[in-house]
């Protein structure tokens, strides 16, 4: 497959924003193959898997994390379709390795908001990365990803869990928190996108995004595919990071490079 290559007013948008939005990043048998990925998943739970909607949400937001080695279909996607190729140009790094997959999936009718948050603070790693948020299925603009452009340049915000908004990361005070984005929201640049199946999104780890339930008839099945660029480098914390890598620290050492086979370069090819 010939490498597809954001142009330079994409690549700029990334770097300025912190967030761009690109067309046809899957083909339709990849998007086809994506599908299948994600129904399997939802078929098979893996250990990582939980329903992050609250009890009595007439839909649900189910996600799982971490299953490219055992389904061969993300394996394809996140080391051989276009998508590494993408991550390295909008990064504007010589090497990219796969970080992780994140599977969501929002029924249809599902209240639960995905709250602001940035994904970095939640990691084991420092240095930049970005994610390919794509859907299989339609995605009306109101039921998108939301992203508040420019924010990949910091600080760090505080991450706490979804549903009890615990700040079980870092101690209380130790980071900014985030603003009080739904109290103005005019007072943010927030991007938001109507998406056919295969468009994408790419945002860096550090760019604070949340997301509507979905008020809609069909299903919004997500594969997020993350990589990193060549500068990250392990950062073990004190506590469990989401999504965990147990045993990781005894392997790799502080400041070293992701050289592991959980993290497999993918680009170049």
């Amino acid at each position: 497959m010939e490498p597809v290559r954001p142009d330079d007013e994409a690549v700029a948008a990334f770097a300025r924003d912190g967030v761009v939005c690109l067309r046809s990043v899957l083909d339709p048998a990849e998007v086809a193959i994506a599908a299948a990925a994600i129904d399997a998943v939802l078929a098979r739970p893996g250990p990582l898997a939980q329903v992050a909607s609250a009890p009595g949400d007439p839909g649900a937001f189910t996600e799982d994390f971490c299953r490219w080695r055992e389904i061969g279909e993300i394996e394809r996607l996140a080391l051989h379709s276009r998508v590494p190729a993408l991550a390295a140009a909008l990064m504007a790094t010589p090497q990219v390795r796969f970080y992780h997959d994140h599977v969501l999936v929002k029924e249809g009718g599902t209240r639960q908001r995905t709250p602001w948050h940035q994904d970095q603070p939640y990691y084991n790693v420092d240095g930049r990365g970005v994610s390919a948020w794509i859907p299989v299925d339609p995605v009306p603009e109101d039921g998108c990803l939301e992203l508040v452009a420019g924010t990949h340049r910091g600080p760090w915000l505080m991450p706490r869990t979804f549903l009890k908004k615990e700040a079980r990361w870092f101690p209380e005070g130790s980071l900014a928190e985030l603003p009080d984005i739904e109290a103005d929201p005019a007072g943010f640049d927030i991007r938001r996108f109507g998406l056919r199946p295969g468009d994408a999104i790419f945002f860096d780890f550090l760019t604070v995004h949340g997301a509507p339930g979905f008020p809609h008839s069909g299903r919004r099945r997500i594969l997020s595919l993350r990589y990193l660029s060549e500068d990250v480098r392990h950062a073990p914390r004190a506590w469990r990071t989401s999504p965990p890598f147990d045993e990781l620290d005894a392997e790799l050492p502080v400041g070293a490079p992701m050289d592991h086979p959980l993290f497999p370069v993918v680009w170049p090819a």
